[in-house]
């Protein structure tokens, strides 16, 4: 990706099908989003992905546009048996945490490494992983068996093993949802979550894995209210986003909202986009594919600006060569551990 993305929109964008269409490629070549994400509905076999990226890469003219996906094993994984590997959610490599966190670490590693094999192939060069919410009692399962464990400290230690792994195979990482989602009670696709806990405690318990984890290249926000910071959720949030990500967390990479079109959000797209932008995000994420409201969002966003292009390029350190790898040795690796005890 150019250090000097001018005139770029700030915004990752979806596309409707596994082929990319005549009006989409109009629109992408048009308005020029940074990058684009792929969900099932984009998902047939190899051959199409790659062919897909291709001209998703093609419509905006850069071959090193940014496309990502959400790929974190368990019932979030856009790529499926029986084609790819069914990978296991991460409470269980969490529950073998609690067995050895060194088996665990090693776990979450070639899993990673095995994801970013899969994703390489493709030419997908990002995921959106990993998850280091830590859930509280009460919360919904949005985030559940998506998460390491309710140990910040395992969450973290677990959370470096993949971006590890992710990383020593060409891909780079999109930690989620910083500043926390652990303690949201409803599902943030559906509603607006207020969460009432003290900063301490946010602190010590919620920010805790991100802030082990803030060198990391980019990360993900999540649309939750922090009450004892500010009344909009943090995605909108001037003084989340200032104040715990930049600041208490410590957080210095590429800041992407979670997708706009979530229900947790209120006003037009356009509003969501330009609110995200004046909080302090860098990118606008959206989703769905539709075309009209892609266009509000890229009418909210704007382009890439000094900052954000600063960002984009210190990110880009974290992008290497594949190291080498054998699939069966991982796979072997992953099998001499006792996961069967953590089911």
């Amino acid at each position: 990706m150019s250090s000097n993305p001018e005139g770029l929109s700030a915004t990752v964008l979806g596309c409707a099908g596994p082929r990319l269409g005549a009006e989409e490629r109009a629109f992408f070549a048009r308005h020029r989003p940074l990058g684009f994400i792929l969900f099932a509905r984009n998902i047939e076999n190899p051959e199409q992905i790659r062919a897909l990226v291709a001209d998703l890469r093609a419509s905006v003219g850069r071959a090193s546009a940014p496309v990502m996906i959400d790929q974190e094993g368990g019932r979030v994984q856009r790529l499926r048996p029986p084609i790819w590997h069914d990978y296991p959610p991460a409470s269980r490599i969490g529950d073998l945490a609690r067995i050895s966190l060194d088996d665990a670490a090693v776990a979450a590693y070639q899993l990673s490494r095995l994801m970013a094999s899969d994703l390489q192939d493709l030419g997908i060069d990002m995921n959106c992983a990993p998850v280091l919410d830590v859930p509280s009692e009460g919360c919904h399962d949005v985030i559940g068996n998506r998460a390491w464990g309710r140990d910040p400290a395992i969450v973290a230690r677990l959370g470096r093993a993949c971006a590890n792994g992710l990383a020593d195979g060409g891909v780079i990482p999109i930690a989620k949802h910083i500043p926390g989602h652990g303690r949201a009670a409803v599902d943030t696709h559906h509603a607006l979550p207020r969460v009432t806990a003290a900063r301490a405690d946010l602190m010590a318990r919620d920010w805790a894995p991100f802030r082990e984890l803030a060198d990391l290249p980019w990360a993900m926000t999540a649309h939750v209210i922090y009450e004892a910071y500010d009344s909009r959720p943090a995605t909108v949030s001037r003084p989340v986003v200032n104040e715990v990500i930049r600041g208490e967390i410590g957080f210095r990479g590429v800041l992407i909202t979670d997708d706009l079109s979530m229900n947790a959000l209120s006003g037009s797209l356009s509003e969501r986009a330009g609110a995200s932008r004046e909080a302090g995000c860098d990118l606008m994420l959206h989703c769905n594919g539709s075309l009209s409201e892609m266009a509000a969002v890229v009418a909210g966003a704007g382009t890439i600006d000094d900052a954000t292009a600063r960002r984009l390029a210190a990110a880009e350190s974290w992008r290497r060569a594949p190291t080498p790898f054998s699939v069966d040795d991982a796979l072997a690796r992953l099998a001499s551990l006792p996961l069967s005890a953590a089911a």
